[in-house]
């Protein structure tokens, strides 16, 4: 019988393919549980609680990090009414929802994931196309209602179609909006110009 050293035997690698197997399981579980508890509203600051729709939010450039980022500021409650913790959960969470229902990431992305047919909305609220704070609700409300009848494709010819959001939805998709724009995505998308904000020069 052929005379197999210890580091070549099955048995050997056996036992250590069982081991680290059993290691990296071990650390999977704990790297989910940590990004879970990292993306979670309200856990890091990174990603704000939902209650952050009752400020204002704004991009000012990081020059330590070199990319803008998202600022939560003063006082400026969605549609004038400030919310609870639980309130703007629920308000968020609707958006969330028809945002899903309605397929946007056929077209649109969202934190980075979806389609490029469409504008990337991670972004969207701060979008200089709704022209200034003071007009940004009503401009989105009114847009989401009847996309058709208050697009501006901007040279390209791209509309987003009717797809029949009821003003509590589309508030909610505000609202997720909005939210989302306060979560720092380390300058992702990059280069986004945001709307000019009061007090800018």
């Amino acid at each position: 019988m052929e005379n197999i050293p210890w580091w070549a035997s099955e048995t050997l690698w056996k036992k250590t393919a069982i081991w680290v197997t059993s290691v990296m399981l071990i650390v999977l579980i704990f790297l989910t549980f940590d990004s879970v508890n990292q993306i979670t509203a309200g856990n890091t600051d990174r990603v704000p609680a939902y209650s952050a729709i009752n400020q204002r939010i704004y991009y000012r450039l990081n020059r330590e990090r070199g990319y803008q980022v998202p600022v939560i500021g003063d006082e400026a409650p969605l549609f004038g009414t400030v919310l609870n913790e639980e309130e703007a959960a629920d308000l968020v969470t609707l958006g969330k929802l028809t945002v899903q229902a309605k397929n946007c990431m056929n077209c649109h992305t969202l934190l980075g994931n979806g389609a490029y047919y469409a504008p990337d909305l991670t972004k969207a609220w701060l979008d200089p196309a709704w022209i200034n704070e003071s007009v940004r609700e009503d401009l989105m409300l009114t847009y989401l209602m009847d996309p058709m009848g208050n697009a501006r494709t901007f040279g390209t010819g791209r509309r987003m179609p009717l797809l029949g959001i009821t003003e509590d939805e589309a508030r909610g998709v505000i609202a997720f909006l909005k939210w989302m724009s306060a979560i720092d995505t380390n300058g992702f998308p990059a280069n986004f110009p945001a709307m000019a904000q009061v007090g800018d020069p």
